[in-house]
């Protein structure tokens, strides 16, 4: 709190050094445009009127009319002096420098630290912790595992399919061709000529 007051005690100072700094340069200023408007008129009156002018001239200033060949005539021109009178006074007016004044003070201002020693407690509190011990115990869930164990059963339904294997494989060993030529096989040995040679060889006993 101490370093805020001194820090707006010295920001306050400096806004009013600033204040009379510009009060100080506005007077200045139109102090010199007022000389200087005094200074432009006193020569037509003593320099330019009284050392190479004729004295008979002199007393009759103000009715002769402005001739080219009286140069030192310069009423037609003074309307044009007003402009030089604004355009003398802007080159020497310092009025940059208040702002350069009032730039300078800010930077020693210490109301930044505040903020800082605001910002420094927050990080010990011990709050962030709860929530990692948290996250901690569900991992051990074994939830997962179940899904894996009832995959696994599934694949043994897959042996009905050899029983078609093997209802293929008994086909083949079916000797069903061979009784074709079991059969074929007999009819060779039959001979039934011989008993008609039997048959003759007993009639000739009779005889």
């Amino acid at each position: 709190m101490k370093m805020k007051m001194g820090a707006s005690a010295n920001i306050y100072k400096m806004q009013v050094l600033s204040f009379y700094a510009l009060l100080v340069v506005v007077l200045g200023l139109l102090l010199a445009q007022a000389a200087q408007a005094h200074y432009h008129h006193v020569p037509y009156h003593h320099h330019h009127d009284s050392h190479w002018r004729h004295p008979h001239y002199h007393h009759h200033k103000q009715r002769t009319p402005w001739h080219p060949h009286y140069p030192h005539k310069s009423p037609p021109p003074s309307p044009s002096s007003p402009p030089y009178k604004y355009k003398s006074p802007p080159p020497p007016s310092p009025s940059p420098p208040p702002p350069y004044i009032y730039k300078s003070p800010p930077p020693p201002s210490p109301s930044p630290p505040p903020p800082y020693i605001y910002k420094s407690p927050p990080p010990p509190s011990p709050s962030p912790p709860p929530p990692y011990l948290y996250k901690s115990p569900p991992p051990p869930s074994p939830s997962p595992p179940p899904p894996y164990i009832y995959k696994s059963p599934p694949p043994p339904p897959c042996t009905p399919s050899p029983p078609p294997y093997f209802y293929s494989s008994p086909p083949p060993p079916s000797p069903s061709p061979p009784p074709p030529y079991q059969y074929k096989s007999p009819p060779p040995p039959s001979h039934p000529s011989p008993p008609p040679y039997v048959y003759k060889s007993p009639p000739p006993p009779p005889y």
